[in-house]
Parts: C-alpha cells; sequence; structure tokens
C-alpha cells in the first residue's frame, strides 16, 4: 500500500508537468509529513550526506572536459579523421558521422554533447553532399547515444552512485558493448546508403590520414588518460575526470587555441548549470530511495517476485520493459537514480552480475534517449536540423530497430559486457 501510495504520488506530480527533481523532492517530503515518524532532522541529513559520495565528483569533471572539447575544435578534427577513413565506403560522411560520434564518446561521457559536437559540423555538410536531411539526422541522434555507452560515462557514475558498484568496472564493461553497437549503427548506416545510392567520398590517400590523426591526435588522447589511468590504477575514475577536465582545457587553450581565454568563464558557468541541475536531481533522487528502503520496498518486491517463481530471463525482459517505458516519460538520470535500487536487490537474489545489470540499463537509457516524447537525442537533433519531432521519429527508426536488436543481445549474452573487466581481473 505505501509502495502504491509513493509511486501514485510522483506520477500525479509528474503528470501536471512539474520537474521530476521536484516531483521527488515533494513526494517524499509529504510522504514522510504524513504517513511516518521519520525525524525531519534525518531528511537534512539525507539531503547533504546523498552527494558526499567521492565519485559523484566525477560528474562535474566530465561535464567540464566535455563542454571545453565541444567548444575546442576537438569535434571537428575528429570528424576529419574520421572522414578520411572510411568516407569512401558507401554513405562516406554517414560513416563518418558513425565513428566521430564513438570517438567523440569516448572523451565526452555525455550523449546530447555527442549530438552536439557532431552533428552542428557534420549534417550541414551532409545536406550540402545531397544527403537526405532525414538520412543524417538519424544516423547523428542514435550515434551520439554511444556517449552514455561508451566511457566514460555519467549515466555509469550515476547507476554507481545507486547502487555501490565500482566505477572503474562499469567503464571497462562498456567498451565491448560500445564498439559492438558502433558497428551495428555502422552498418545499418552503409546499408541504407548502399541500397539507396547516396554519396561516397574520394579515398583518402595514406598521407592525407596520417594527417588527420596528426591533427586530431590530443583529441584522441585524452581516451588514453581517462582509460588508461583507470585501468593501471594511476587514477581513481574520479581522478580521472578531473584529469580530463584539466587535459581539454589545457588542449582546447593553448594546442588548438580554437577557444580563446575570455570564453572559458562561459564555459565554466555552462558546466556549473548542467552539474547543478543533476546534483539537484541526485540529491531528490537519494531522498527518495531512503524513503523507499526505509519502507522496506525493495526488499518487499524482491521477495514477493522471487514467491512467483521469476527466473533471470522473465526478469531481464520485465526491466527491459520497465525501463523502455520509463524512457517515455522520464530522462536517464532519474530513471537510474529511481529505478536501480528498486531493481538491484532482485537481481542480486537472482544471481545476475550486477556490472551486467548497469551495462543493460545503460543500453535502455540509449534508446530512451532516441525515441519520443522525452528523447535528449530527438529534441537536440531537431534544434540542429529545424526537423519536428514527428518527422525525426521516422528518421531514426531504422537505426533505433537495431538498438533494439542490440538491447537483446546484450540482455542475454551476459559475455558481452563482462569478458573485459573479467580479462583485467577487475570483477571475479
Amino acid at each position: 500500500m505505501n509502495a502504491a501510495i509513493i509511486f501514485g504520488l510522483l506520477l500525479a506530480l509528474m503528470l501536471t508537468g512539474m520537474p521530476i527533481s521536484i516531483s521527488l523532492g515533494l513526494t517524499v517530503l509529504t510522504f514522510l509529513f504524513t504517513m511516518t515518524q521519520v525525524p525531519i532532522e534525518s531528511v537534512a541529513l539525507k539531503l547533504f550526506t546523498g552527494i558526499e559520495k567521492f565519485e559523484i565528483m566525477a560528474i562535474p569533471f566530465f561535464i567540464l572536459a566535455g563542454n571545453f572539447l565541444t567548444h575546442g575544435g576537438v569535434a571537428r578534427r575528429m570528424i576529419n579523421f574520421a572522414t578520411s577513413m572510411v568516407g569512401h565506403w558507401h554513405g562516406g560522411l554517414g560513416m563518418a558521422g558513425v565513428l566521430a560520434c564513438a570517438l567523440f564518446a569516448a572523451v565526452s561521457g555525455s550523449s546530447p554533447a555527442t549530438v552536439v559536437a557532431i552533428g552542428s559540423i557534420l549534417l550541414p555538410a551532409m545536406v550540402k553532399q545531397g544527403f537526405p536531411n532525414r538520412f543524417g539526422a538519424g544516423v547523428i541522434t542514435t550515434s551520439g547515444a554511444l556517449g552514455i555507452l561508451i566511457p566514460p560515462s555519467i549515466v555509469m557514475v550515476m547507476y554507481s552512485v545507486a547502487t555501490n558498484t565500482s566505477v572503474g568496472a562499469l567503464f571497462m564493461a562498456g567498451v565491448v558493448p560500445g564498439l559492438m553497437l558502433a558497428t551495428f549503427l555502422g552498418a545499418t548506416t552503409w546499408y541504407r546508403a548502399w541500397k539507396n545510392g547516396y554519396p561516397r567520398m574520394p579515398k583518402a590517400t595514406w598521407g592525407q590520414r596520417g594527417k588527420a590523426l596528426r591533427d586530431s591526435i590530443w583529441g584522441l588522447l585524452l581516451i588514453v588518460v581517462v582509460m588508461g589511468g583507470i585501468y593501471t590504477g594511476i587514477f581513481t575514475p574520479t581522478e580521472a575526470a578531473a584529469m580530463a577536465a584539466v587535459y581539454a582545457f589545457f588542449v582546447a587553450v593553448f594546442v588548438y587555441r580554437d577557444m580563446p581565454l575570455k570564453k572559458v568563464p562561459k564555459v565554466l558557468m555552462d558546466s556549473a548549470n548542467m552539474s547543478a541541475m543533476l546534483l539537484y536531481i541526485i540529491t531528490n533522487a537519494v531522498l527518495f530511495s531512503f524513503i523507499m528502503t526505509n519502507e522496506n520496498i525493495p526488499q518487499f518486491l524482491a521477495e514477493w517476485l522471487l514467491d512467483k517463481g521469476l527466473g533471470q530471463i522473465t526478469f531481464l525482459l520485465a526491466v527491459n520493459v520497465l525501463l523502455l517505458l520509463a524512457g517515455n516519460v522520464m530522462e536517464p538520470s532519474s530513471i537510474v537514480l529511481i529505478m536501480a535500487p528498486i531493481l538491484f536487490p532482485v537481481a542480486m537474489k537472482l544471481g545476475i552480475d550486477p556490472i551486467h545489470l548497469g551495462i543493460l540499463i545503460t543500453v535502455n537509457m540509449e534508446v530512451g534517449m532516441c525515441h519520443p516524447p522525452v528523447g535528449l537525442n530527438l529534441y537536440v537533433a531537431s534544434g540542429i536540423t529545424k526537423m519536428g519531432i514527428t518527422e525525426l521519429t521516422v528518421a531514426v527508426w531504422p537505426w533505433l530497430l537495431t538498438m533494439l536488436v542490440f538491447l537483446a543481445l546484450v540482455t542475454y549474452v551476459p559475455w558481452i559486457s563482462l569478458w573485459l573487466p573479467r580479462t583485467l581481473g577487475m570483477i571475479s
């Protein structure tokens, strides 16, 4: 009954159009004041202790690094490198878009940032070369979702905060699925371009490829700084995020010199605004998780599902359906912070690896970012292409179906997520 009241109140507040973070906070406060004896002092304590975790500091640093790279010319150089490598294939600029998104995802940690950085440069070029607007929009909107699967990933940090799972192991677990999904999206792009006879570019010489690599090497080295530092144990993921922000600032301002020093305060302010928004969501989600745990709702749900004889296969299917439905009304950060603490105890009792569950949830969030009504990537792409959401929804369908096939594969083949962290000795 308490669970029904909590979720009913949350849903009612969200249906009024109230921001999810405020809906979470009001739900918790209303329930605490009217239906529990929990002292209100504990609420204030939870508000502060909820965001005291060291891992949470990675979020503003990764946001800052992504903003420096977005404004600092790194994306343009990555596109040039990607074009030189795959531009001569069918749908050359489209293929380059997938590869550039994968490369930028490996340094940004954010899907909308990847769509903005790559899409704002590549989409006008694709239209100019004769590609239909829908084709380019479909490629960039879905490939931009790689930003939260290929590490570093802000969504993975959120999952770690919600479940106390190793961020480093999650980052390593995202490498193989991220490369696989990039390959799947590239194959879909190639097939549609080949079928429709879309333009190809002249094949670049090895000299041109070498020059493109030299131009982009400073941005690509950030992948080595983050992933190499975490794997070798030089940095924790949070320290790697701080190093990424410093490195991105140095590259944008002093190496490429695409960002004048006078623009740095604006980038800092934009990053602070985005970080504050996410931290506010986290704070309220921690309160929501506290009230759920206090009422023993996750434990009760776990026992109820196990009593019903729910196995791994059925549970994982139910998780996918639940998360895909949640993706229709909520954005990824809120979904992860609300759902992960509820699903986690059930998954543990069923013997599902927490790292596998984290990657599964992340892929679901990717799908949710590419379909209406609240798909963030759709709205970002709409701003770049000036296309309506309905038209964009039609445009992304071929790639979205590819992502759903990949989701099924990741769900029922845990090896895809677990092989690399196990090989590196990060999990048993």
